[in-house]
């Protein structure tokens, strides 16, 4: 029998883990995330047990979508029930609308990451 593996987080790259961290616990009404002492190392977990964690890298690029010049090497798809609302939410913590398609919306977060909102 081999061990079983199981996601353990979704982990971000940025320049400044509290600050990205606080950005993505406002926007899915998370509890205040757990910083490490140098503050390098963050990590949000919803009640289900799902983690995203943000950890510093000084010489971080941000993604360019949808280019690749500067490649995304992951993206967050969040479901919303109300896509209007959800993008006022978004925008008003600092989200950049990318992309408007009809049944989602591309943002960047405040570090350049994409992530979508998509109506569910």
């Amino acid at each position: 029998m081999s061990a079983v593996t199981k996601l353990g987080a979704i982990v971000l790259d940025c320049p400044d883990p509290v600050a990205l961290a606080g950005f993505y616990a406002r926007l899915l009404d998370l509890p205040e995330p757990k910083v490490d002492d140098d503050g390098s190392w963050v990590v949000l977990e919803d009640p289900s047990g799902v983690r995203i964690s943000f950890q510093r890298v000084e010489s971080y690029r941000a993604p360019k979508w949808p280019g690749q010049d500067v490649p995304q090497q992951l993206h967050l798809d969040l479901d919303v029930t109300d896509l209007e609302a959800a993008h006022e939410h978004a925008v008003s913590l600092g989200a950049e609308l990318l992309d408007d398609a009809k049944r989602f919306r591309v943002y960047a977060d405040p570090a350049g990451h994409p992530f979508c909102l998509c109506a569910c």
